[in-house]
């Protein structure tokens, strides 16, 4: 669950895959079975642009995806208190 927040996280902003594993520390092959599981539960969105073109697809969280992180923050805060 804290992976699937840091990628979350990461993708607040429009981000490239390389950001994410970067950020998150994972190895190209966690970061494909995370990223399809993401986009598969609607928690995460390719987005359309012009760096697509290039072959580079662009992340963004979706509301779903920010709702389970509200909820994955409030939990936390029941956790650490």
């Amino acid at each position: 669950m804290d992976i699937i927040a840091d990628i979350l996280y990461a993708a607040v902003n429009d981000v490239r895959k390389t950001h994410i594993m970067y950020r998150c520390n994972l190895s190209f092959r966690q970061l494909e079975a995370y990223l399809d599981l993401l986009l598969d539960r609607g928690l995460l969105s390719a987005v359309s642009g012009e760096v697509q073109s290039n072959n580079m697809r662009l992340f963004k969280i979706t509301d779903k995806g920010q709702a389970l992180l509200q909820a994955y923050q409030s939990l936390k805060a029941l956790l650490t208190t």
